[in-house]
């Protein structure tokens, strides 16, 4: 905790300290550099980017009984996943974060020793990746905790990867293990209690911005996207903004030890395991020819990046092999906030 913000006693809550009180709680302990020009503390902030790089601004809610159950996670990962899934973006856009504005709907009766682990949260993630927390909100919530979470970063213009370059013949690679996070959320639904390798994977994931920054600046995605809501549905983005098919085998998808471990003895949840979202993995696509630049990527990285299918001309659709090498066809699913 910083030296300069008072000790927060038990009983404390948002209620005895204010919106000013709390803004100016979180103003002590905002870091600061030459590129942001006026922080917290005017109507707006003012920051720069480089020369010559465009500018890329994602937002993210994270709303209480809808994203999160707070008897499921802690404060601190609480905050730190608030920033994750917003950072992810800019790794999937190939940029390098710079800002964080934060917006909070906070329950009056909220213990200030929450909302002071909620910052040691977010605030670890923002020095990880450098990263400025430079503006927002604060208001009273008449019911639940909610997170409104707006990144900026930039990217040289030449090198934004969007969802739309896929090409037939592409191979499809995703970073890292997938269905980590959605075996936790399930275990979590079922009254399970996740191993710890599982649930940080749901709670604290890691968004692979130097993965992104890397592939961008090599020019070696040709379409990418984060795996937010899943590996079809996100694929799906990249086949409906490409207008290409694609054809995944199921039993590439790379998986963790305890994921594996689990859907040998629970084999019927392989389909909601497989098809959950929230890993914050990279899903691209790129030339075959790149797949030694990919693997001298991943080494140097310490990041696994698997090849897992291939894009195929629109007519083809989207199909997929399961698990035991059926094919089949599919449409992409995923999770939907408006779907029943």
């Amino acid at each position: 905790m910083d030296k300069n913000i008072p000790n927060t006693t038990e009983n404390e809550t948002l209620a005895h300290l204010g919106e000013f009180g709390l803004i100016a709680r979180i103003q002590q302990r905002i870091k600061t550099n030459s590129q942001v020009l006026i922080g917290i503390g005017d109507d707006c902030s003012v920051c720069t980017i480089p020369p010559g790089e465009v500018l890329l601004t994602t937002k993210d809610l994270l709303l209480e009984d809808v994203h999160f159950r707070r008897e499921w996670t802690d404060m601190y990962a609480l905050g730190w996943k608030s920033a994750a899934v917003n950072l992810s973006d800019i790794a999937a856009m190939g940029g390098t974060a710079r800002y964080l504005h934060l917006g909070l709907g906070i329950p009056s009766h909220t213990p200030l020793a929450d909302l002071e682990l909620f910052m040691d949260g977010l605030l670890a993630l923002c020095d990880q990746e450098d990263v400025i927390l430079c503006g927002g909100d604060t208001c009273r919530s008449a019911q639940g905790l909610n997170i409104s979470v707006t990144v900026q970063g930039s990217v040289p213009q030449q090198e934004v990867c969007t969802r739309s370059g896929a090409r037939p013949g592409d191979a499809i690679f995703v970073s890292g293990t997938l269905g980590d996070s959605a075996l936790a959320l399930l275990q979590l639904t079922q009254g399970e209690k996740p191993l710890d390798e599982i649930a940080v994977r749901h709670h604290r994931p890691q968004p692979r911005l130097e993965l992104g920054r890397t592939l961008a600046q090599h020019g070696v995605a040709h379409a990418m996207i984060d795996v937010s809501d899943g590996i079809f549905s996100d694929l799906g983005h990249i086949l409906a903004c490409s207008k290409v098919g694609a054809e995944v085998d199921t039993r590439l998808f790379p998986l963790s030890r305890a994921a594996k471990n689990y859907l040998h003895h629970c084999p019927d949840r392989r389909a909601q395991v497989l098809r959950g979202g929230e890993d914050y993995e990279l899903l691209f696509t790129a030339a075959v020819e790149e797949q030694q630049l990919i693997a001298d990527i991943s080494t140097r990285l310490g990041l696994s990046i698997t090849p897992v299918g291939r894009i195929h001309p629109p007519e083809d659709g989207f199909r997929y092999f399961d698990h035991s090498g059926t094919l089949q066809h599919t449409s992409a699913g995923g999770f939907n906030h408006f779907g029943s």
